[in-house]
């Protein structure tokens, strides 16, 4: 029972970090899109209204945040699991 509810909450924070960064990559490319442009803005963002523009880098700074959570929640959940099999397969060799 205990192991099915880790899971559940382990899936419940991998999807909700997934969910945050497609939202956050949804809003600055899809939504606020000035001028028509998605993705980078080069020169068009010395044209781009300052509230739009604020926006969307809160969107981005979202994103980041969300992105680098994940990071850090996989590092600390998965990638240490296969560090420490790594290392003790490593020392039986010896």
């Amino acid at each position: 029972m205990k192991r099915k509810f880790l899971l559940l909450l382990h899936s419940f924070i991998l999807l909700n970090f997934l969910l945050q960064i497609g939202y956050s990559a949804y809003m600055v490319f899809f939504v606020f899109r000035p001028h028509g442009i998605s993705g980078p803005l080069w020169e068009a963002a010395k044209s781009v209204p300052f509230e739009t523009m604020v926006v969307r880098r809160l969107y981005a700074i979202e994103f980041w945040i969300s992105f680098t959570g994940l990071a850090i929640y996989l590092a600390l959940t998965e990638f240490s699991s296969l560090f420490q099999k790594f290392q003790k397969t490593k020392s039986e060799k010896k």
